[in-house]
């Protein structure tokens, strides 16, 4: 019997930012990490809980933006906090789910490999947030070991077709990692076979600049 999952929010009509198409992004609550500048820090606070849903009430109320899906081409996005924890909930949804919809897991990789084995017959594009390649810096940063993230990742790409389908998200932290850092964690990445990068900047809340320069 699927559980209940816990959200920390749906947010509908997203174009061309959490993968291809207009995409609605599903929030799950709970992580595996603890980074230091979490994007969502509410997935990890227990009054973080928008609401409490079934895989069937899920799919009643995305449903809604079907025709925006099948015109183009998009579909539903998992995210969080941690969406692949959720994979018994996700499998379930994606059954009701018609075929058409485009269904994209945002993940750092960080969990059980079977959780993603429940998940792989049924994800069409995986975003996957690496913070960095290198264990030291990822520690720092998330407060956890990698050597999960590159065994599974090595586990995703043996997958027939599948490189193709996988775009990784390699950040600058600021007071983290470097130029450099960034540079070896691609050269990395593309030894393991994964090509569809994309480089992005934290941008970091006022507060925690402030603190910084102070430092």
């Amino acid at each position: 019997m699927v559980m209940d999952a816990p959200l920390i929010g749906i947010k509908r009509h997203r174009f061309s930012v959490d993968g291809k198409g207009v995409t609605t992004l599903v929030g799950f609550h709970g992580c595996t990490l603890n980074c230091k500048y979490c994007l969502n820090p509410q997935c990890l606070s227990p009054n973080g809980i928008r609401c409490t849903v079934t895989p069937r009430q899920l799919f009643k109320e995305v449903k809604k933006d079907n025709l925006y899906f099948l015109a183009t081409g998009g579909g539903i996005t998992f995210g969080g906090g941690e969406p692949a924890i959720r994979s018994r909930f996700i499998e379930d949804f994606c059954k009701k789910a018609p075929q058409d919809w485009r269904i994209t897991l945002e993940t750092s990789l960080n969990v059980d490999r079977a959780h993603l084995e429940r998940l792989f017959p049924f994800i069409h594009e995986y975003i996957i947030d690496i913070k960095d390649m290198n264990p030291i810096i990822y520690k720092k940063y998330t407060g956890e070991d990698n050597i999960r993230v590159i065994d599974n990742l090595k586990w995703l790409l043996k997958q027939e077709l599948i490189a193709n389908r996988i775009i990784v998200k390699l950040p600058y932290i600021p007071y983290y990692n470097t130029v450099d850092d960034i540079h070896n964690s691609r050269l990395f990445l593309n030894s393991l076979g994964v090509f569809y990068i994309k480089e992005l900047q934290y941008k970091l809340p006022e507060q925690i600049n402030e603190m910084r320069t102070k430092l």
